[in-house]
């Protein structure tokens, strides 16, 4: 007449409960993703997600000290220049606002943490999107390769120790380390964004970038019906050399985490983007969920779907919250 089964048993306590975890979050596996502006002498909220900002390179530097002091396992810069031309040349110049900043991090927190870049065109262009055009306005991918050799040895002069490719042209990862081996920087490591979805939650990053974007990135980015095509853009990133792969967006994508850890022999990410950071916010701003709840549940999930490391806004406070158990 009764269970001899009882796995509530394993669930009686909270001491009980923390043993036979199967899935742990530390602060070590979270990436601060962070914005910097040219032109501003102090930061610039970001509307569209609360409590994210665009830094200037003063506070950019002492958000750098901070996420060291609350253990973050890494940071990944990105650049929001004053003027854009066709070809994205801010990107390259050591003197644009993202090397600028690279140096300045690295400057600062030297290999207390790991310095990541994003080598990616978009957020220079004055179109918006994340490759070179051709004439006919489609994205030109062998030109585009060519663009992103120089973009990854400009950013790991400057200080990154890691470059994030994050276009999804064909080749890239082979093209980059390629450039950084003749460079003589070939212990800059690469972490491939090797699936990366065309995704509806992308809006308050673009706000956040401050995106020319014209029209959509469909011809490059994956369609999210496809799963298969993961696997395969991974496998690539994987014979081109990259270090680790990434997963974006990460929570409507967890069978895909799941899936490339499976295969992968390099660690992978998954990155908890803005739109999933601001629906979030907004649920818990209105009351709907608890807000700190939510957060551990979402990064805990993306731990358990495969992921090692997990980029997200809010890997300062995660921490915090981790480390007081």
């Amino acid at each position: 007449m009764f269970p001899t089964h009882r796995p509530r048993r394993l669930r009686r306590t909270p001491a009980v409960r923390r043993l036979v975890a199967e899935t742990s979050v530390a602060p070590r596996q979270l990436v601060l993703p962070m914005f910097v502006k040219e032109g501003v002498t102090a930061p610039v909220p970001i509307a569209s997600m609360p409590g994210v900002v665009q830094h200037d390179l003063d506070s950019l530097r002492r958000a750098a000290v901070e996420a060291v002091e609350a253990g973050v396992g890494g940071l990944m810069l990105f650049g929001v220049p004053t003027s854009r031309d066709a070809v994205g040349s801010a990107g390259s110049d050591p003197d644009g606002i993202l090397n600028r900043a690279l140096a300045a991090v690295a400057a600062e927190v030297g290999d207390a943490t790991v310095v990541m870049s994003d080598c990616c065109l978009d957020e220079f262009t004055d179109h918006g999107h994340c490759g070179l055009l051709a004439a006919d306005g489609h994205v030109d991918n062998d030109a585009t390769l060519l663009a992103y050799r120089e973009l990854a040895v400009a950013q790991a002069r400057a200080g990154a120790q890691v470059v994030g490719p994050s276009g999804m042209m064909d080749g890239q990862v082979g093209a980059i380390r390629e450039a950084l081996d003749e460079a003589d920087l070939a212990d800059t490591a690469i972490l491939a964004y090797s699936v990366k979805y065309t995704s509806a939650f992308y809006g308050p990053f673009r706000d956040a970038v401050e995106s020319q974007l014209v029209g959509d990135r469909r011809t490059y980015q994956q369609d999210p019906a496809n799963a298969r095509e993961a696997l395969r853009e991974a496998t690539l990133d994987l014979a081109e050399g990259a270090d680790a792969v990434m997963i974006k967006p990460a929570m409507s994508y967890l069978d895909v985490v799941r899936q490339v850890a499976e295969i992968a022999d390099v660690p992978v990410a998954a990155y908890q983007i803005s739109g999933e950071y601001s629906m979030i916010e907004a649920a818990a701003a209105n009351g709907w969920l608890d807000r700190r709840a939510a957060v551990l549940e979402t990064l805990t999930s993306i731990r358990r779907a495969g992921a090692d490391i997990v980029l997200t806004y809010w890997a300062v406070e995660a921490a915090r919250w981790l480390r007081e158990g």
